[in-house]
């Protein structure tokens, strides 16, 4: 059995990214997060070019932009987060057969009990799920 994965999350990445949660309900909100390995570094916000309460799709030209920045930055494309605002926080169908980026870290918003967001953190590699624990810095 192979020791658990842990994701490193700034606590302003977790308000930020509940924020946007809030503010783009009913749709779902979408970002990205550049760093090294496991550590997130920097949050960049995204539209969802899917306009959808149930999937996301970043929009090309902001994820074009954001991935020049990571770049010149000397980060790496490390973490993906988006919301579920009326389900846990748990990879659907749509988010196995989209997570093209096996080396980041899948986060998920849940609004499912607006009082308590939920974040949770997941590889997926060929549909393949792995929780990972998030700790706070």
């Amino acid at each position: 059995m192979g020791q658990q994965m842990v994701a490193y999350l700034k606590q302003q990445h977790v308000e930020e990214m509940i924020s946007r949660a809030r503010g783009a309900a009913p749709l779902e909100a979408c970002g990205i997060l550049a760093g090294k390995k496991n550590q997130m570094m920097e949050l960049y916000r995204a539209t969802n070019a899917a306009c959808s309460p149930v999937s996301y799709r970043l929009d090309p030209q902001e994820q074009y932009r954001i991935f020049m920045d990571i770049e010149e930055q000397g980060l790496d494309v490390a973490g993906i987060y988006h919301s579920h605002p009326n389900s846990p926080a748990v990879p659907s169908g749509t988010d196995l057969e989209q997570a093209y980026y096996p080396e980041a870290t899948y986060f998920i918003v849940s609004l499912a009990d607006p009082a308590h967001p939920q974040i949770r953190a997941f590889k997926i590699k060929e549909r393949e799920v792995t929780e990972e624990e998030i700790t706070i810095l």
